[in-house]
C-alpha cells in the first residue's frame, strides 16, 4: 500500500470511530509525529517483545 492509500484507509476507520475516542487517537498520532524514528522503532520493538513474552512474564511475576 502506498502512503495515499494508507491515509485514505485510516480516514475511513476514523470516520467509524465514536467521537469519544477521537481525542485519544489524536494524542497517539501526535505523539508519533513528535518522536524521532529511532524512538518509534524502540517503542514498537519493546511492545512486540512484551506481547510475545506475555505468558513468560506472567509466570515470572508469580
Amino acid at each position: 500500500m502506498n502512503r495515499d492509500n494508507i491515509k485514505t484507509e485510516i480516514q475511513k476507520i476514523i470516520d467509524k470511530v465514536p467521537d469519544s475516542v477521537l481525542e485519544e487517537i489524536y494524542a497517539i498520532l501526535k505523539d508519533f509525529a513528535d518522536k524521532d524514528i529511532d524512538s518509534i522503532k524502540l517503542s514498537h520493538n519493546l511492545n512486540k517483545i512484551l506481547k510475545e513474552d506475555k505468558g513468560l512474564l506472567e509466570r515470572l511475576a508469580k
